[in-house]
């Protein structure tokens, strides 16, 4: 039993196995935290197999979790279909709709050269879902890592990478399937490393939040963060909420989601994943220094360049991540004058927050 949570620990849930939640999310229903993501049971490296459905959890503290199964689970029959373990869906996130009394859900589906978005809705939060939008590029654009947000007044958003572009944010229909048109455009880069993935999105006092990662593949980088008094932007970059991590890798993580505890006068905990829990062993010293990253970020930027210069010289490789090993990196936020701010606990408790 847990009494704590501990960023980048082996967490296993009151069965003794690992957790398997990964590019997920919470929600809070009846009384319960609910969390779920990607099921990686059966993922490793060369086998094919990105995930294995949608699996989630229960907990009444956030520290012990029981397994409630596959919220959705994986098509194993239908090799076309885009939630056959082949066809690469991922980073799930599910809202509800008061008006159709439904439970939307979103996820980026690779599939060959595209990156789509496939739409489930339910009756209720645990399934079963069906699929209603089967793999579209929403405005056209082929949809990356993305946020799914439902706004105070009942509206809702996704942000989402324009792959490989910039960070869009597009405003949904009222029953949450689609988009209606009106978006707008933020942090635009012509080439990976420099592209935000990942966007997380949270609101505190009126101001609008977007923590967003690098493009570096499962290797991790440095976070940035970003504010707006409008969900739509402009944002003003804030900078890196790690001030401490040297290594540039946010602590060895990528965010995937912000949750507000509804229990608690302002505690935000950023969830976010440990793709490479070894990174750090390959060369402690030049990963603390940060060195290993920028020798990641130079690899990228020789893959989308055509400087010669460039190309000359990649200068680090690492072993393709386990993914089914993948660990958890919980942190509060702290507001340091007006400025979101994750530091490093080894071991934290939700009682310590008013």
């Amino acid at each position: 039993m847990y009494h704590s949570i501990r960023p980048g620990q082996i967490w296993l849930d009151t069965n003794g196995r690992r957790i398997q939640a990964h590019g997920g999310s919470l929600y809070y229903l009846d009384g319960k935290f609910l969390w779920y993501g990607e099921n990686k049971e059966k993922t490793h490296p060369g086998n094919g197999i990105l995930q294995w459905g949608v699996r989630c959890y229960s907990s009444e503290d956030l520290y012990n979790w029981k397994d409630e199964g596959l919220l959705i689970p994986p098509d194993t029959q239908d090799t076309g279909s885009l939630l056959h373990p082949s066809s690469k869906a991922e980073r799930p996130h599910i809202i509800y709709n008061e008006e159709t009394g439904k439970y939307v859900c979103w996820m980026k589906v690779i599939r060959k050269e595209e990156q789509l978005a496939l739409i489930l809705t339910s009756d209720s939060f645990f399934g079963p879902y069906a699929v209603i939008q089967n793999g579209i590029r929403p405005l056209g654009m082929c949809m990356g890592d993305f946020d799914l947000v439902k706004l105070p007044d009942g509206r809702a958003c996704c942000y989402f990478e324009r792959v490989h572009k910039e960070i869009i944010c597009a405003e949904l229909t009222t029953d949450y399937t689609g988009v209606t048109g009106f978006y707008t455009a933020h942090f635009h880069h012509d080439n990976p490393p420099y592209v935000r993935e990942a966007p997380a999105y949270f609101t505190r006092q009126g101001k609008h939040y977007l923590f967003t990662s690098g493009t570096t593949g499962y290797h991790p980088n440095p976070s940035e963060a970003a504010t707006s008094d409008s969900p739509y932007g402009p944002f003003t970059i804030l900078g890196n909420p790690h001030p401490e991590d040297t290594s540039l890798t946010s602590f060895n993580s990528q965010i995937t989601s912000v949750f507000r505890h509804p229990g608690k006068k302002d505690l935000y905990i950023a969830l976010a994943d440990r793709w490479m829990p070894g990174l750090r062993g390959l060369d402690p010293k030049a990963f603390d220094r940060g060195e290993a990253y920028r020798k990641i970020k130079h690899n990228f930027e020789w893959s989308f360049s055509d400087d010669p210069e460039l190309k000359s010289n990649i200068n680090w490789s690492v072993p393709a991540p386990d993914t089914s090993l993948a660990e958890y990196v919980w942190l509060p936020v702290s507001f340091e004058q007006g400025l979101p701010v994750i530091h490093w606990f080894d071991e934290w408790r939700i009682e310590d927050f008013e």
